[in-house]
Protein backbone atom coordinates (compact mmCIF):
# COMPACT_ATOMS: atom_id res chain seq x y z
CA UNK A 1 0.00 0.00 0.00
CA UNK A 2 1.58 3.70 -0.94
CA UNK A 3 2.15 5.81 1.76
CA UNK A 4 0.25 8.83 2.23
CA UNK A 5 2.83 11.70 2.24
CA UNK A 6 2.07 15.32 1.81
CA UNK A 7 4.67 17.61 -0.60
CA UNK A 8 8.03 16.97 0.38
CA UNK A 9 9.26 20.58 -0.14
CA UNK A 10 6.39 21.48 2.00
CA UNK A 11 7.86 19.01 4.80
CA UNK A 12 10.84 20.90 4.09
CA UNK A 13 9.89 24.66 4.49
CA UNK A 14 8.00 23.00 7.23
CA UNK A 15 10.69 21.70 9.50
CA UNK A 16 13.28 24.51 8.70
CA UNK A 17 10.65 27.48 9.40
CA UNK A 18 9.41 25.24 12.82
CA UNK A 19 12.81 24.71 14.13
CA UNK A 20 14.05 28.04 13.23
CA UNK A 21 11.01 29.67 14.37
CA UNK A 22 11.29 32.03 11.10
CA UNK A 23 9.97 32.13 7.94
CA UNK A 24 12.99 34.25 6.43
CA UNK A 25 15.23 32.02 8.29
CA UNK A 26 14.18 28.94 6.76
CA UNK A 27 14.29 30.50 3.16
CA UNK A 28 17.89 31.49 3.74
CA UNK A 29 18.53 28.18 5.42
CA UNK A 30 16.78 26.64 2.08
CA UNK A 31 17.98 29.48 -0.47
CA UNK A 32 14.25 30.37 -1.67
CA UNK A 33 12.06 33.42 -1.02
CA UNK A 34 10.37 34.12 2.18
CA UNK A 35 7.21 33.71 -0.29
CA UNK A 36 8.10 30.35 -1.05
CA UNK A 37 8.07 28.99 1.93
CA UNK A 38 5.34 30.59 3.38
CA UNK A 39 3.35 28.81 0.04
CA UNK A 40 4.66 25.72 1.04
CA UNK A 41 3.82 26.20 4.79
CA UNK A 42 0.31 27.32 3.51
CA UNK A 43 0.09 24.18 0.82
CA UNK A 44 1.12 21.76 4.00
CA UNK A 45 -1.40 23.21 6.45
CA UNK A 46 -4.11 22.78 3.51
CA UNK A 47 -3.45 19.24 3.03
CA UNK A 48 -3.53 18.90 6.85
CA UNK A 49 -6.87 20.66 7.37
CA UNK A 50 -5.63 22.84 10.22
CA UNK A 51 -3.06 25.53 10.64
CA UNK A 52 0.36 25.02 11.96
CA UNK A 53 1.67 28.47 12.64
CA UNK A 54 0.49 31.23 14.42
CA UNK A 55 1.48 34.28 12.02
CA UNK A 56 2.36 37.58 14.25
CA UNK A 57 4.15 40.50 12.63
CA UNK A 58 7.80 39.96 13.12
CA UNK A 59 7.35 36.03 13.79
CA UNK A 60 5.94 33.14 13.90
CA UNK A 61 4.70 30.30 16.61
CA UNK A 62 3.85 26.58 16.42
CA UNK A 63 0.34 25.80 17.37
CA UNK A 64 -0.37 22.58 19.27
CA UNK A 65 -0.89 20.91 16.50
CA UNK A 66 2.06 22.08 14.40
CA UNK A 67 4.41 21.73 17.74
CA UNK A 68 3.08 17.79 18.16
CA UNK A 69 3.62 17.52 14.39
CA UNK A 70 6.78 19.01 14.32
CA UNK A 71 8.27 16.14 17.18
CA UNK A 72 7.72 13.77 14.53
CA UNK A 73 9.28 15.36 11.76
CA UNK A 74 12.08 17.15 13.13
CA UNK A 75 12.95 13.38 14.60
CA UNK A 76 12.50 11.78 11.34
CA UNK A 77 14.39 14.48 9.30
CA UNK A 78 17.22 13.68 11.80
CA UNK A 79 16.98 10.08 11.09
CA UNK A 80 16.86 10.69 7.18
CA UNK A 81 20.63 13.17 7.68
CA UNK A 82 22.24 10.27 9.62
CA UNK A 83 21.26 7.83 7.29
CA UNK A 84 22.54 10.15 4.25
CA UNK A 85 25.61 10.28 6.11
CA UNK A 86 26.39 7.12 7.16
CA UNK A 87 25.49 6.26 3.56
CA UNK A 88 28.13 8.77 2.28
CA UNK A 89 30.93 8.08 4.96
CA UNK A 90 30.70 4.08 4.07
CA UNK A 91 34.41 2.81 3.57
CA UNK A 92 35.96 6.03 4.99
CA UNK A 93 37.72 6.80 8.19
CA UNK A 94 35.75 7.74 10.85
CA UNK A 95 36.08 9.79 14.15
CA UNK A 96 34.74 8.75 17.23
CA UNK A 97 35.58 11.29 20.04
CA UNK A 98 35.25 9.47 23.47
CA UNK A 99 36.08 11.49 27.02
CA UNK A 100 36.66 9.44 30.30
CA UNK A 101 38.58 9.71 33.59
CA UNK A 102 42.60 9.48 33.18
CA UNK A 103 42.80 6.52 35.47
CA UNK A 104 40.14 4.26 33.95
CA UNK A 105 41.72 5.19 30.17
CA UNK A 106 44.92 4.20 31.63
CA UNK A 107 44.60 1.06 33.61
CA UNK A 108 41.49 -0.58 31.93
CA UNK A 109 40.36 1.34 28.61
CA UNK A 110 43.46 1.88 26.78
CA UNK A 111 44.56 -1.72 27.76
CA UNK A 112 41.31 -3.03 26.09
CA UNK A 113 41.01 -0.34 23.33
CA UNK A 114 42.94 -3.13 20.56
CA UNK A 115 40.03 -5.30 20.42
CA UNK A 116 37.75 -2.77 18.92
CA UNK A 117 39.95 -1.35 17.05
CA UNK A 118 40.62 -4.82 15.54
CA UNK A 119 37.12 -5.43 14.45
CA UNK A 120 36.50 -1.75 13.86
CA UNK A 121 39.24 -0.67 11.41
CA UNK A 122 37.40 2.02 9.95
CA UNK A 123 36.69 4.22 13.11
CA UNK A 124 39.22 6.38 14.46
CA UNK A 125 39.22 6.53 18.29
CA UNK A 126 40.50 10.07 19.82
CA UNK A 127 40.25 9.93 23.52
CA UNK A 128 40.36 12.50 25.79
CA UNK A 129 40.79 12.53 29.73
CA UNK A 130 38.86 14.09 31.48
CA UNK A 131 36.38 14.95 34.86
CA UNK A 132 34.87 17.60 33.87
CA UNK A 133 30.51 17.72 34.10
CA UNK A 134 28.99 16.10 31.44
CA UNK A 135 27.11 19.01 30.44
CA UNK A 136 30.06 20.84 29.64
CA UNK A 137 31.62 18.68 27.56
CA UNK A 138 30.53 19.65 24.04
CA UNK A 139 31.77 17.56 20.52
CA UNK A 140 32.10 14.27 22.52
CA UNK A 141 30.55 10.97 20.92
CA UNK A 142 30.73 9.25 24.19
CA UNK A 143 31.28 10.35 27.72
CA UNK A 144 32.28 7.79 30.40
CA UNK A 145 31.72 8.36 34.19
CA UNK A 146 30.21 7.16 37.15
CA UNK A 147 26.54 6.70 37.90
CA UNK A 148 23.70 7.30 37.15
CA UNK A 149 23.66 10.86 36.08
CA UNK A 150 19.95 12.15 34.95
CA UNK A 151 21.51 14.63 32.23
CA UNK A 152 19.01 16.14 30.11
CA UNK A 153 19.58 15.63 26.39
CA UNK A 154 22.12 12.34 26.99
CA UNK A 155 21.19 8.20 27.33
CA UNK A 156 23.02 6.61 29.81
CA UNK A 157 23.82 2.84 29.82
CA UNK A 158 25.81 1.13 32.73
CA UNK A 159 28.44 -0.88 31.48
CA UNK A 160 30.82 -2.46 34.50
CA UNK A 161 30.69 -1.79 38.13
CA UNK A 162 33.44 -2.34 40.32
CA UNK A 163 34.19 -3.06 44.40
CA UNK A 164 37.24 -1.09 45.85
CA UNK A 165 39.76 -3.05 48.50
CA UNK A 166 43.47 -2.30 49.84
CA UNK A 167 45.81 -3.73 47.44
CA UNK A 168 49.73 -3.92 47.79
CA UNK A 169 53.07 -5.50 45.98
CA UNK A 170 53.83 -8.63 46.96
CA UNK A 171 57.09 -7.37 48.16
CA UNK A 172 55.59 -4.90 50.68
CA UNK A 173 54.92 -8.07 52.14
CA UNK A 174 57.94 -10.07 52.92
CA UNK A 175 58.82 -10.57 56.23
CA UNK A 176 56.04 -8.39 57.51
CA UNK A 177 52.90 -9.35 58.98
CA UNK A 178 50.01 -8.02 57.46
CA UNK A 179 46.51 -10.39 58.65
CA UNK A 180 44.18 -8.42 59.51
CA UNK A 181 42.89 -4.17 58.85
CA UNK A 182 45.06 -3.16 62.81
CA UNK A 183 48.35 -4.28 60.93
CA UNK A 184 47.93 -1.64 58.19
CA UNK A 185 49.09 0.36 61.40
CA UNK A 186 52.92 -0.91 60.61
CA UNK A 187 52.51 0.24 56.74
CA UNK A 188 52.00 3.38 54.67
CA UNK A 189 48.79 4.49 53.39
CA UNK A 190 49.07 5.97 49.61
CA UNK A 191 45.83 8.26 49.24
CA UNK A 192 44.39 10.07 46.31
CA UNK A 193 43.76 14.05 46.17
CA UNK A 194 40.69 13.27 44.04
CA UNK A 195 39.32 10.72 46.53
CA UNK A 196 40.18 11.83 50.15
CA UNK A 197 37.32 9.64 51.91
CA UNK A 198 38.47 6.39 50.39
CA UNK A 199 40.79 4.79 52.86
CA UNK A 200 38.70 6.62 55.97
CA UNK A 201 35.61 4.68 54.60
CA UNK A 202 37.18 1.51 54.18
CA UNK A 203 38.78 2.07 57.75
CA UNK A 204 35.58 2.58 59.46
CA UNK A 205 33.94 -0.35 57.71
CA UNK A 206 37.11 -2.29 58.66
CA UNK A 207 36.42 -1.16 62.38
CA UNK A 208 39.82 0.67 62.83
CA UNK A 209 37.78 4.30 61.97
CA UNK A 210 41.11 5.69 64.17
CA UNK A 211 43.80 3.87 62.93
CA UNK A 212 47.05 5.42 63.01
CA UNK A 213 49.43 4.52 59.99
CA UNK A 214 52.72 4.46 60.39
CA UNK A 215 53.30 7.08 57.09
CA UNK A 216 50.42 8.35 54.87
CA UNK A 217 51.40 9.60 51.47
CA UNK A 218 48.94 11.50 49.35
CA UNK A 219 49.39 11.62 45.39
CA UNK A 220 47.46 14.41 43.48
CA UNK A 221 45.94 11.49 40.72
CA UNK A 222 44.46 8.04 41.40
CA UNK A 223 47.05 6.20 39.22
CA UNK A 224 49.54 7.86 41.06
CA UNK A 225 48.61 5.85 43.84
CA UNK A 226 48.41 2.59 42.67
CA UNK A 227 51.72 3.21 40.43
CA UNK A 228 53.10 3.71 44.14
CA UNK A 229 51.15 0.19 45.19
CA UNK A 230 52.90 -1.23 41.99
CA UNK A 231 56.41 -0.11 43.04
CA UNK A 232 56.19 -0.92 47.00
CA UNK A 233 56.15 2.52 48.18
CA UNK A 234 52.51 1.79 50.66
CA UNK A 235 49.23 0.44 50.33
CA UNK A 236 46.66 1.79 48.14
CA UNK A 237 42.78 0.99 47.37
CA UNK A 238 42.33 -0.81 44.60
CA UNK A 239 39.49 -0.91 41.89
CA UNK A 240 38.59 -4.27 40.72
CA UNK A 241 38.08 -3.44 37.11
CA UNK A 242 41.63 -1.04 37.29
CA UNK A 243 43.83 -3.62 39.09
CA UNK A 244 42.49 -6.98 37.51
CA UNK A 245 45.10 -7.28 35.32
CA UNK A 246 47.78 -6.95 37.92
CA UNK A 247 46.30 -9.71 40.77
CA UNK A 248 45.78 -12.00 37.42
CA UNK A 249 49.56 -11.59 36.98
CA UNK A 250 50.76 -11.32 40.30
CA UNK A 251 51.94 -7.26 40.48
CA UNK A 252 49.70 -6.64 43.21
CA UNK A 253 48.11 -8.73 46.00
CA UNK A 254 44.59 -8.42 47.90
CA UNK A 255 45.55 -9.06 51.62
CA UNK A 256 41.30 -9.03 52.84
CA UNK A 257 38.97 -10.57 51.59
CA UNK A 258 36.43 -8.04 53.16
CA UNK A 259 35.05 -5.39 53.66
CA UNK A 260 35.27 -3.71 50.49
CA UNK A 261 33.31 -0.83 50.12
CA UNK A 262 30.19 -0.81 47.53
CA UNK A 263 30.01 -0.84 43.55
CA UNK A 264 30.82 2.00 41.98
CA UNK A 265 29.01 2.00 38.42
CA UNK A 266 31.00 3.14 35.21
CA UNK A 267 28.55 4.56 32.57
CA UNK A 268 28.55 5.61 29.23
CA UNK A 269 26.45 9.18 28.46
CA UNK A 270 25.68 9.86 24.75
CA UNK A 271 23.63 12.60 23.23
CA UNK A 272 20.19 12.05 22.02
CA UNK A 273 20.93 13.03 18.62
CA UNK A 274 24.15 10.25 18.18
CA UNK A 275 22.74 7.38 19.65
CA UNK A 276 21.47 5.90 16.31
CA UNK A 277 25.10 6.46 14.69
CA UNK A 278 26.67 3.61 13.89
CA UNK A 279 30.07 4.39 15.36
CA UNK A 280 28.66 5.63 18.92
CA UNK A 281 26.93 2.45 18.73
CA UNK A 282 29.77 0.01 17.88
CA UNK A 283 31.37 1.22 20.38
CA UNK A 284 29.09 1.24 23.16
CA UNK A 285 28.00 -2.18 22.22
CA UNK A 286 31.72 -3.07 22.81
CA UNK A 287 31.96 -1.81 26.34
CA UNK A 288 28.78 -3.42 27.40
CA UNK A 289 29.92 -6.77 25.70
CA UNK A 290 33.48 -6.29 27.47
CA UNK A 291 32.23 -5.21 30.45
CA UNK A 292 29.86 -8.22 30.86
CA UNK A 293 32.53 -10.56 29.51
CA UNK A 294 34.37 -9.12 33.13
CA UNK A 295 32.05 -9.14 35.21
CA UNK A 296 31.52 -12.99 34.47
CA UNK A 297 34.91 -13.64 34.50
CA UNK A 298 35.56 -12.55 37.97
CA UNK A 299 31.95 -14.39 39.53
Amino acid sequence: MARKLPPLNSLRAFEAAARLESFSLAADELCVTHGAVSRHVQQLESWLGRPLFERYNRRVALTKSGSNYMAEIGASFDRIALATSEQMRTGQQRVLRVSAPSTFSLRWLVPRLSSFQFVNPNIEVRLSTSNDPIERMRDIDIIIRGGPQNIEGYVAAEFLSEIRFPVCSPKLLEGKKLKQPADLANFTLLHAATYPSMWPDWLAAAGCRELAPRHSLTLEHFYLTLQGALDGLGIAMGPTALVADDIAEGRLVQPFEAPVLPPWRYFTYVPVSRIDDHPTRAFTDWLQSTGTTEALAGE
